[in-house]
């Protein structure tokens, strides 16, 4: 394993250029949670290669890093703890250091994947939010790095360990902690720790919470083991639920939102869009439309002016485009593009970052797959989404993290 006492001695750096006005990237999937960059200009025209500013070891996992302002947030297990660190955006200069002991136990079911962390920490009020792999929950200062609050692990976790990562809305933080039968979706206070709500209905799933208004009810919105839920956010108090499984119980999807209907997606399931009403003080669902054409598995899709764009894990991966309004499928691009992808889109290009290390760039269009460009941004696998800001691409693979820009 790499030593991490001499780490950022490989720090590899080059003087920047200047970048394009920049959003932050606070959380999992940007700053809506819907994979949706409105802070970059496409390019009169795409280079033949992207620009790496630095590049450096930070450790394993899956986390999304965070970029706020100048600073870079990263969470990754070094050893036998789980890291919490914090980069000079433009140098890769480490400005702080958190470690917390986290001894893992693997699962074999989930050694390919390694011992994580897998889900991404949230940025909101100067905090970090992380959720470890075992289910730690702990509350960070951004500024330095101090832990403000920890709950300890649960005693039970999912088969394959944590993913989903945190929500923020005001002064709650939502995770859905505990495992296989024994969970608890939990609203804790942001500043104190302290539990708010808990609504036990169901274990986790691997994917993310969202939040929606629907029907004028402000609610958090998620996969869980065995359902599909809608939580109140003011209270935890359970609206309506769809029974909803996938085999294994590997649900990893975070919901999307279209006008006033929810699209429910997972692995060998299809793509069904419903509505969640109230009437008379009753919740109920009403389907709108079902297809069985493309099927999601760990690859979130993103809308774009009505369409779904996403990656179907039929066929050995197939990019598709889906007419939300009708459920009818536009295009299907040819087999064996990818097994799994990590897509954003900013206006009409879409960004894919492949498990292989490839990024994508593809035009939006309702006729057919159209790739602009592609890059070679890693040489390991790269299963974390990565974070769009201005022109700079941040991208982590198994162990590093590496800042390439758009030029």
């Amino acid at each position: 394993m790499t030593s991490y006492r001499l780490l950022w001695m490989a720090v590899t750096v080059m003087a920047l250029a200047p970048v394009t006005a920049a959003q932050d990237w606070p959380q999992w999937r940007g700053p809506n949670r819907d994979g949706v960059v409105r802070s970059f200009q496409a390019p009169a025209s795409w280079p033949a290669t992207l620009t790496r500013r630095w590049h450096v070891d930070v450790g394993t996992g899956y986390a999304t890093p965070l970029v706020i302002g100048d600073r870079v947030y990263v969470f990754a297990r070094q050893g036998d703890a789980e890291v919490m660190t914090a980069l000079d955006a433009r140098s890769a200069k480490v400005l702080w250091r958190t470690s917390t002991p986290a001894a893992f136990k693997m699962n074999p079911a989930t050694a390919p994947h390694g011992p994580g962390p897998k889900s991404t920490p949230t940025f909101a009020g100067n905090r970090l939010f992380s959720l470890g792999i075992s289910g730690i929950v702990t509350a960070f200062d951004a500024e330095t790095g101090r832990r403000i609050w920890q709950k300890p692990a649960p005693p039970v976790e999912p088969m394959f360990h944590t993913a989903m990562s945190p929500l923020v809305e005001g002064n709650l933080v939502i995770f859905h902690v505990g495992g296989h039968d024994e969970g608890a979706l939990t609203a804790f206070d942001v500043a104190t720790g302290e539990v708010r709500w808990r609504w036990t209905g169901d274990g986790p799933a691997y994917g993310s919470p969202q939040l929606f208004d629907l029907s004028g009810t402000r609610q958090v919105v998620t996969f869980t083991q065995q359902n599909f839920v809608g939580v109140s956010l003011a209270t935890g108090e359970l609206l309506w639920r769809r029974p909803y499984t996938t085999p294994s119980t590997t649900t990893s999807q975070t919901p999307i939102l279209f006008k006033d209907t929810v699209i429910e997606m997972g692995r060998g399931n299809g793509v069904t869009a419903f509505r969640p009403v109230s009437r008379e003080g009753r919740w109920m669902t009403e389907d709108l439309w079902h297809t069985d054409e493309v099927s999601m598995h760990m690859s979130d899709a993103v809308e774009i002016d009505g369409v779904l764009f996403g990656l179907s894990h039929l066929n050995r991966g197939q990019y598709f485009a889906l007419d939300l309004t009708t459920g009818q499928v536009l295009w299907k691009s040819e087999p064996r593009q990818a097994e799994h992808a990590a897509i954003a889109r900013a206006g009409d290009t879409i960004f894919s970052l492949e498990e292989n290390g490839e990024l994508v760039v593809i035009r939006h269009s309702r006729t057919g797959f159209d790739p602009i460009a592609r890059y070679e941004v890693a040489t390991s696998a790269t299963w974390a989404q990565p974070a769009i800001s201005g022109n700079r691409v941040f991208v982590k693979d198994v162990s590093s993290l590496a800042l390439w820009t758009i030029d």
